[in-house]
């Protein structure tokens, strides 16, 4: 499906030791000049701007930004500042085009651009970005419940990190794969860091990569963590917190939230409010075109199966059962 834990393990500390190479230009081809790299980067900005709601149908558009920004770094001439430019841009790129497949359920085809992706930002000698990438391969390992794996990349990017916020996001993947480990005293441990980092104030805009990362995420995944760790009442207060915090913009993640709502309120037998939170958080996934989110929603029937005999249980088992395949 993915990475294994030891070659995820392998290319986190290989990215950490090797020296990025020297950029260089080609010896055919045409030049690139700084204003085409102007254009690539604004259209670039604009499109990973949308809502997610919308970038479900731009996604051509970004392969073929991707396609195009690869080709000028192998096929034209450029200077060195204009060829650091392209390689962030492509490692920019890429890791969105991971996104989308990892939304869809695309595991290995997201690890092959997110690979691209370290690639570029070690070219462009970002460890910043590099840290962020290699965030988003844990995040798949914890999502494909192979949270072992997620450890040692987590913990090489928080060495190479430095900014408050990135750390907190940092942190906090890691506490969820602590805590789907049963690793208690490293979740809490992790979960206090990922706090103090977020209430830390910094001079310097937090990277576009987690610039989104807000009390909501912390307060959810938090949640999350508690109900791995079998504390199911004060993962449901925490949950609800995040879900009162996160804003509309992000309702693919509230669509996520809504799950883990959901799996909170059916450890706590609340089942008829698990039920209208799982019809909504269905709805959502929906809208968004995130296949993941659907199996995530999907993966909430057996719990609901024991509850047959509540109103509107069945009909959501047939609902769940109906629902195509959106990829």
């Amino acid at each position: 499906m993915t990475f294994s834990a030891l070659a995820l393990a392998g290319l986190s500390a290989q990215w950490t030791t090797l020296e990025p190479d020297r950029l260089t230009t080609a010896l055919n081809g045409k030049q690139v000049d700084a204003g085409l790299v102007d254009w690539l980067e604004d259209t670039s900005s604009r499109l990973s701007a949308l809502p997610t709601e919308q970038r479900q149908h731009i996604a051509k558009l970004m392969d073929a930004q991707l396609d195009t920004v690869t080709d000028l770094l192998e096929h034209s001439r450029y200077t060195e500042p204009v060829g650091r430019r392209l390689h962030l841009l492509a490692a920019s790129l890429a890791s969105a085009c991971g996104w989308h497949r990892f939304d869809q359920g695309q595991h290995f085809a997201a690890g092959k651009l997110w690979n691209a992706a370290l690639a570029n930002a070690h070219a462009a000698r970002d460890r910043d970005l590099g840290s962020g990438i290699l965030s988003d391969f844990a995040y798949q390992s914890i999502w494909l419940t192979k949270p072992g794996a997620a450890v040692e990349p987590l913990s090489q990017a928080l060495i190479h990190t430095r900014h408050p916020t990135a750390r907190s996001l940092l942190h906090l993947r890691r506490a969820r794969a602590h805590a789907a480990l049963g690793a208690a005293a490293a979740c809490h441990r992790d979960l206090a860091a990922a706090e103090t980092a977020l209430l830390t104030d910094s001079p310097d805009a937090a990277p576009a990569w987690c610039r989104w990362m807000s009390t909501a995420d912390l307060a959810v995944d938090s949640g999350q963590c508690l109900l791995d760790l079998g504390r199911t009442e004060e993962a449901h207060a925490r949950i609800d917190e995040g879900m009162n915090l996160l804003p509309r913009s992000r309702d693919k993640t509230r669509g996520i939230f809504l799950t883990y709502e959901a799996r909170s309120l059916l450890q706590a037998r609340e089942v008829e409010q698990a039920l209208a939170v799982t019809h909504q958080s269905l709805d959502l996934a929906h809208r968004m075109g995130a296949e993941r989110c659907v199996t995530l929603v999907r993966e909430l029937a057996p719990a609901f199966k024991i509850y047959r005999q509540v109103d509107g249980v069945a009909d959501l088992l047939a609902r769940l059962k109906a629902t195509p395949s959106l990829s």
